[in-house]
């Protein structure tokens, strides 16, 4: 076998033929990876070799063949396989001999492209930033993927006597054996089994190596291939010298052992490595927990596709290999769909994208560059996840002000898990818990509480509550209490049904505007003096270790409201203008809650105070910008403030804490106090002390959406109708009522942490040239430096056999 290796290796270099094979195979793939604007890296902005491991296998399906072609066709078109079987050598020997040999010449065609990741190392910001271990697992699926190719060419060269017809049946096998079951699987009559019938494909084994993850289930996979068709390769060889029915008992048995082998019992048994440096592709314990309780067929469709830029691309891709490694551990019972809405006809887009806009999916307008220039394009960076009627939206794009566009894509990516993992547990639950916005305090209507109610809609019964008509046994029934803009007071049995609820363990926002500012007032008089609620709430929240101060903040960072300032041939013009009242929270703190957020809209927000108690956490969620000044009970604010260029020395403060979360367990205010008389059936809660959450924030209007003035309708919570942005308030709400409501395991999956890896522009830029000049010829001449010394040790052995 040994003879037969060298032999095989050696008669493949003594051609020039097999130099241009493998020069062609490096010469395309640099110009692609590296020159090609649409596929190369440079272009990307990303220090990552995607496109390569993408792009390789289809080169591998041309260069694999041509390698192996003469291997076994070739010695019986040159008559020299049967003086091959004349020689005590078996089969086995052979086919094995000619496998090795192939396999090594095509590792060798691969080795020059080892200086890609070498160059991407020099070229990253900063320089080292490239993820070694991902691109060391990565090469090794391509490594096996060689071996796969090389072993079904060895069976197809086998087939025939003519090396040109080898090298198109191998051409033809290979490409069917890593895409043909993947397109069979779209096929209607597949319906259901799609899934199934990809899994005997290479390329559904391929893409989880190409990432950098190597599981038990494609190694196996991989293994059982290369054996099946060399198994193949020495039975055709020795059909003529053996039994047929021996033959098949050998088809037959192989067949057997690899099914068996290939079960879930094996594989699952040898686990998964991810060799990424940041875990990228490895699921929480939380995740897999949750998905081991999916019970029914729950489907998440994926509406990000399309002609995209490469950031998007890879926003794309991490939202696919998440669901598709849900789908893994779930297994199969959560099913992944990808859709284009731009795809079909004019009709069905229209059609599409309307159901889509139904649902409350806005698309984000994006510039793309074509040979003609740039291009307006509409997508949406979203998905539905689905179970029957059910379906929960997810919104792939986190926003954020004040941050590049890579770093918004990179902190959407680190935020796909939480998405998704929030959506399926909220839909997979059978029993819906209630929502309740109190009323019967001057609390804003249904109608600018809309959006904020409908949020919950889909997973919770939401509706309002009056706490005078509420009895003790039903306000445990609810699972988060929302307290948003109260006007009026709090009665003592109110304060006694709410602290029954929380000495259950009862989750409550409050959202508390503690002084008197209303735009719409303010309007009307042109200024306004601040002046204190009385809502009767300072003793019970002040126990709970929140204290709401009787003050405004003005800041800095703020939104714009619309102002007349002056007409114009007796029409008024309107010019938005900053209003320090309306501060923009940017959010700095590391809490999941809020991490990678965007800004959030309030309104004549306060300030708050955390009070020492030892049985109770108290975390500053949000806090003003540094340029924040305080506006106290008793002063004076109007619209004319609009006019002051505010001085930056009088806004430099420390930045005031304007929303906490406090968790633990929550003192008994009516301890040592006779129940108010309202309660008629008061219960000794000294005894009861679950602990419990709640969210303070010292502003009710950041709950509030929109009116549109022409139809009434509400706009979505967050959207700014004057400034035409939507801000991260329905997010916050969102986040905050899963983290009250559910396991805190859930909400700490957005910490995940994903490294953002750039290239470095300045050297992109400037060297250009250089580095592709670098990657496209270094290769080839590293492939000419080893046939120079390969011809050169050849010689002289030859020459020292003829002295």
């Amino acid at each position: 076998m040994y003879s037969i290796y060298k032999k095989e290796i050696s008669g493949y270099f003594n051609s020039f033929i097999g130099y241009l094979a493998i020069g062609l195979f490096l010469l395309i793939n640099g110009l692609l990876i590296w020159v090609f604007p649409d596929s190369s890296i440079l272009d990307s902005g990303y220090a990552m070799l995607d496109s390569f491991f993408s792009l390789t296998p289809y080169l591998l399906l041309m260069l694999i063949p041509a390698i192996t072609m003469q291997s076994i066709a070739g010695e019986k078109a040159n008559g020299t396989f049967d003086l091959l079987l004349s020689k005590p050598i078996r089969f086995s020997d052979i086919v094995l001999g000619k496998f090795l040999g192939s396999y090594t010449i095509a590792l060798l065609a691969l080795l020059p492209t080892l200086i890609y990741p070498v160059c991407l190392y020099f070229i990253a910001s900063p320089t080292g930033n490239i993820d070694i271990g991902g691109t060391i697992g990565s090469f090794f699926g391509l490594f096996l993927l060689a071996a796969s190719f090389v072993a079904i060419s060895i069976f197809s060269s086998t087939l025939t006597h003519t090396p040109i017809i080898a090298f198109l049946v191998a051409v033809v096998l290979c490409f069917f054996a890593y895409y043909g079951f993947d397109a069979l699987s779209q096929f209607p009559i597949f319906y259901g089994f799609d899934d199934f019938v990809s899994s005997f494909g290479i390329q559904s084994h391929y893409e989880s190596l190409s990432r950098g993850v190597l599981s038990g289930k494609d190694f196996i996979y991989f293994v059982s291939i290369i054996l099946l068709f060399l198994v193949f390769s020495i039975g055709h060889l020795g059909r003529k010298f053996r039994q047929r029915k021996t033959t098949f008992s050998t088809y037959t048995i192989t067949l057997i052992a690899l099914f068996l082998v290939n079960q879930p019992v094996v594989t699952q048994a040898l686990g998964r490595i991810d060799f990424t440096e940041d875990k990228r592709y490895t699921l929480s314990q939380t995740t897999k927990d949750i998905l081991k309780q999916v019970d029914d067929n729950i489907h998440i469709t994926i509406f990000l596709d399309g002609e995209l830029p490469s950031g998007f691309k890879r926003l794309k891709t991490a939202a696919l290999d998440m669901a598709n490694d849900i789908k893994h551990y779930s297994q199969g019972k959560i099913k992944v769909h990808l859709m284009n809405p731009q795809q079909g006809s004019d009709e069905e887009q229209r059609q599409l994208i309307e159901a889509l806009l139904d649902r409350g999916l806005q698309p984000t307008n994006l510039s793309i560059r074509t040979n003609s220039g740039f291009s307006q394009k509409l997508i949406f960076p979203y998905a539905i996840v689905n179970k029957g009627e059910k379906e929960i939206n997810i919104n792939l794009l986190q926003q954020r002000m004040g941050i590049s566009p890579e770093e918004v894509l990179n902190n959407s990516i680190q935020n796909i898990e939480y998405a998704y993992i929030s959506a399926i547990r909220k839909i997979m639950k059978e029993a819906q818990s209630y929502i309740g916005f109190t009323e019967g305090h001057g609390e804003p209507s249904d109608l600018e509480l809309y959006d904020a109610m409908q949020t919950f809609a889909t997973t919770h019964q939401v509706g309002r509550i009056n706490l005078d008509s509420l009895e003790l046994k039903d306000i445990l029934k609810f699972s988060l209490i929302v307290i948003a803009k109260p006007q009026t007071r709090f009665s003592e049995s109110d304060k006694y049904k709410l602290d029954y609820y929380v000495r259950h363990g009862g989750s409550i926002i409050w959202a508390i505007d503690q002084v008197n500012a209303d735009m719409k007032q303010m309007s009307q008089s042109g200024g306004q003096v601040i002046i204190g609620k009385e809502l009767n709430l300072d003793d019970m929240l002040f126990l709970y270790g929140a204290r709401l101060n009787y003050d405004l903040v003005a800041d800095l960072n703020c939104a714009q409201i619309p102002l007349t300032v002056g007409q114009v041939n007796n029409q008024p013009q309107i010019e938005l203008t900053p209003w320090l009242f309306y501060p923009i929270l940017m959010p700095v703190r590391n809490h999941p809650i809020i991490k990678n957020l965007d800004g959030i809209k309030t309104e004549f927000i306060g300030s708050i105070d955390t009070i020492a108690s030892p049985s109770i956490q108290k975390e500053i969620i949000l806090e003003s910008s540094p340029f924040n000044k305080s506006f106290k009970t008793g002063g004076n604010i109007s619209l004319q403030m609009v006019e002051e260029l505010p001085d930056p020395n009088l806004f430099k403060n420390k930045e005031k804490p304007v929303a906490v979360l406090l968790s633990g367990h929550f003192p008994y205010i009516f301890d040592n106090r006779p129940a108010p008389k309202e309660i008629k059936d008061a219960v000794d809660l000294k005894s009861i002390s679950k602990p419990a959450k709640m969210f303070v924030i010292a502003d009710g209007d950041w709950l509030l959406n929109q009116i549109n003035p022409k139809d009434e309708s509400p706009y979505p919570l967050g959207w700014d109708r004057y400034m035409e942005k939507q801000f991260a308030n329905k997010s916050l709400l969102e986040n905050i009522a899963d983290y009250l409501t559910n396991d805190e395991d859930i909400i700490t999956l957005r910490n995940r942490e994903v490294k953002l890896r750039l290239l470095d522009q300045a050297i992109v830029k400037r060297d250009r040239l250089k580095w592709q000049i670098v990657n496209v010829v270094s290769p080839l001449l590293i492939l000419l430096l080893l046939g120079c010394m390969q011809q050169l040790v050849r010689r002289r052995k030859y020459t020292k056999k003829a002295a």
